[in-house]
């Protein structure tokens, strides 16, 4: 199953959402004007746009998520390492560890997560 796309604001709405399903319509907007200054008419209007993309559900004004946060950052990285990196996760490590200074903590994770194959 492909990931429907979230955009920046709506992965912000996604984390509460992910944090406090399932949650009324009306609780929600509450949050969301607390956490992210939105109006109940935006939190509304995202709620029927992401049910549209098949990423959340509406049903009797209870929200709850269709997709999971690991798929929609699984979904985010695939789509910016083809874009920027030519589908080459060598040459995305090579550009992160230019510009993030790797401890050896940090190098021995990678490389049990590497020596499990990614699981």
């Amino acid at each position: 199953m492909n990931t429907p796309k979230v955009f920046e604001s709506e992965y912000r709405f996604c984390l509460i959402l992910w944090e406090s399903e399932p949650i009324s319509c009306s609780a929600l907007a509450k949050i969301c004007k607390e956490k992210l200054e939105w109006s109940r008419t935006t939190t509304y209007t995202v709620i029927k746009r992401l049910t549209e993309r098949g990423v959340l559900k509406n049903t009797d004004s209870v929200i709850t998520s269709l997709v999971s946060k690991d798929s929609v950052q699984l979904a985010e990285l695939d789509e910016m390492l083809e874009k920027r990196f030519e589908g080459s996760l060598p040459a995305f490590i090579a550009a992160f560890a230019k510009r993030q200074k790797l401890s050896e903590k940090d190098i021995k994770e990678i490389q049990a997560i590497i020596d499990r194959g990614g699981e």
